[in-house]
């Protein structure tokens, strides 16, 4: 498929080569930040209060448009009685995240109350990408302190997948990183991380990050999760979201399928990345429904406008800019980097041997050798680039049925020492953190779980994971070996999961059009960047043993 036609195909700017460059861009955002479609209705329990303690808490976050939208869900509630942006999983559910964090709540027999799940609310959609993850980053953080406060013995396990997963990489970078308490949460309380497609990941790392067996298994759980030694090839889309996770590192799991451009792009892609840069700051959104008009092309143009003026700014910033070896591209690289700050880089070294006499030439003295530099740089820098786009990185990605982005729960490969899908080893682990919780044992990286304990964990998953599978069968049968997924409960998404008939999540519509951005919801100590939405009135709180609930069914707005 031609360029021109790719860009057609998914409506996406066409014609000049800004705005080409931009349709990729709203590819290469929209494939960091894609979930299921949703059904029309939602179950709501009345809503709890984060005073009901439990000895574990799964704090997920979704991808694009799967969010609890307060209009039809019931927000948790902080210990002051006001909402919080975030659901019980029971209020609110996701088909693929709950696969992960549900499965743990088996660990409530014989002590109920003792697991948890919870949702966060934020924005989730792409009218600005930045502003969303950083909306989600501050909910999650707020949520997360409330129930810290409320409930100092809780232990944390947080999930995240596609746009989830880059709101979770922060989180987590933030309390591992941390030299205080500034945070809000303990670090030694956080038990596990899930990142489900980590546009953050950087290139050569292994499954779990910091571990000692960052290729098999995390420190603290000795169930591997393949026995082979490949590396996952390439790098995330986002690499400026990179880094270590300071006191979490061994606790964290980045899962990344290969093909998934989300998390295994190719290195050399400089275009790409900048293009990236640039997606994250427009509305896509609005660009995919309405294609090039005044208001769309306005929000191109000052977007672009504010990455030249900073790019200039930065160049006339560093008077021997002619000298160094540091090309344009690579400045707008830095500047197209929503973090940004101008003043924050230090000017880029002069060049080996371009320093004899150099403030007595006049700086176009330099520019043929610049220009020279300029060129090789550009090639250099984006070998892979037209293959990657040639090769229809969509479809790739994103594709029904064959789409690498939702590999994650059909990827298990036993016959190369992988049994179970990332999913379902994702589940086996929380658990297992969940059953240590229960049993008040101390957290210890270093302790190896008992075999039995192993069976356990992964039986308890299997045994519910086979109850959903027997489930789904019935709706199994309308979907085709390579068809999408079952949708979720609230605002749809174009882009569907694939699945099959051993593996299909609970049943729904298979279909689904796009829905407006959801409304982002506040949060209590924490103010996120997005307006804050009201919550339904509270009917009730339960205590925090098995309390009465009473159900009801709602419609989701559409």
């Amino acid at each position: 498929m031609t360029v021109r036609g790719f860009l057609s195909r998914h409506r996406l700017l066409a014609g000049a080569a800004a705005p080409a460059v931009l349709g990729v861009a709203a590819l290469v955002a929209v494939a960091i930040a894609v979930d299921a479609p949703k059904s029309s209705t939602v179950e709501a329990e009345l809503t709890a209060s984060v005073t009901e303690c439990h000895d574990m808490v799964s704090i997920a976050v979704a991808g694009r448009h799967d969010t609890p939208d307060p209009a039809t869900v019931k927000m948790l509630v902080g210990a002051d009685g006001k909402p919080l942006p975030a659901a019980l999983s029971g209020d609110y559910k996701s088909d693929r995240v709950d696969q992960v964090i549900n499965p743990a709540g088996a660990v409530n027999d014989g002590k109920p109350g003792s697991y948890a799940a919870v949702y966060i609310a934020y924005p989730a959609n792409m009218a600005t990408y930045e502003d969303a993850v950083n909306t989600g980053a501050a909910n999650t953080q707020a949520v997360m302190t409330a129930i810290a406060k409320a409930c100092p013995k809780t232990r944390f396990s947080i999930v995240g997948y596609s746009e989830g997963a880059d709101v979770v990489r922060r989180v987590a970078l933030g309390i591992g990183g941390q030299t205080g308490t500034e945070f809000g949460v303990d670090p030694d309380k956080v038990v596990g991380v899930v990142l489900l497609a980590d546009a953050g990941r950087q290139a050569g790392d292994g499954t779990f990050l910091g571990a000692d067996n960052p290729l098999t298994n995390p420190d603290n759980f000795d169930r591997k999760y393949q026995t082979g030694t490949a590396v996952t090839p390439g790098q995330g889309v986002l690499p400026d979201t990179a880094g270590g996770f300071g006191k979490l590192n061994g606790k964290v799991a980045s899962f990344c399928s290969d093909g998934d451009l989300t998390c295994s792009a190719p290195s050399n892609i400089s275009l790409l990345i900048l293009a990236a840069n640039v997606g994250r700051q427009i509305n896509v959104d609005q660009i995919e429904s309405q294609g090039l008009t005044p208001a769309t092309g306005q929000d191109v143009a000052v977007v672009l406008s504010r990455i030249a003026i900073a790019a200039f700014q930065d160049i006339s910033a560093n008077p021997t800019w002619m000298q160094s070896d540091e090309t344009f591209l690579s400045v707008l690289l830095k500047v197209s980097d929503p973090s940004y700050k101008p003043g924050d880089a230090k000017p880029a070294p002069v060049a080996v041997g371009d320093t004899i006499a150099a403030e007595k030439v006049s700086p176009l003295a330099y520019l043929p050798q610049k220009l020279f530099k300029e060129i090789v740089g550009l090639i250099a820098t984006n070998q892979n680039t037209i293959p990657v786009i040639m090769s229809d990185p969509y479809d790739k990605t994103l594709a029904p049925g064959t789409g690498h982005h939702f590999d994650y729960w059909i990827d298990s490969d036993a016959a190369n020492g992988k049994p179970l899908t990332s999913a379902q080893y994702a589940a086996a682990w929380l658990t297992y953190l969940a059953q240590q919780a229960k049993e008040g044992k101390p957290v210890d990286t270093t302790a190896k779980p008992t075999p039995a304990q192993l069976t356990t964990a992964v039986a308890a998953y299997m045994a519910e994971d086979t109850i959903t599978t027997d489930a789904a069968s019935s709706s199994a049968a309308a979907v085709t070996e390579q068809g999408p997924a079952a949708p979720n409960n609230n605002s749809p998404e174009s882009a569907v999961a694939p699945g099959d008939s051993a593996q299909v999540p609970e049943s729904g519509a298979d279909t689904a059009t796009e829905d407006a951005p959801l409304p982002s919801t506040g949060a209590a100590e924490v103010t996120p960047t997005a307006t804050q939405s009201p919550a339904p009135s509270v009917d009730a709180t339960p205590t925090t043993t098995a309390a009465t609930t009473t159900t009801i069914t709602t419609t989701a707005a559409r």
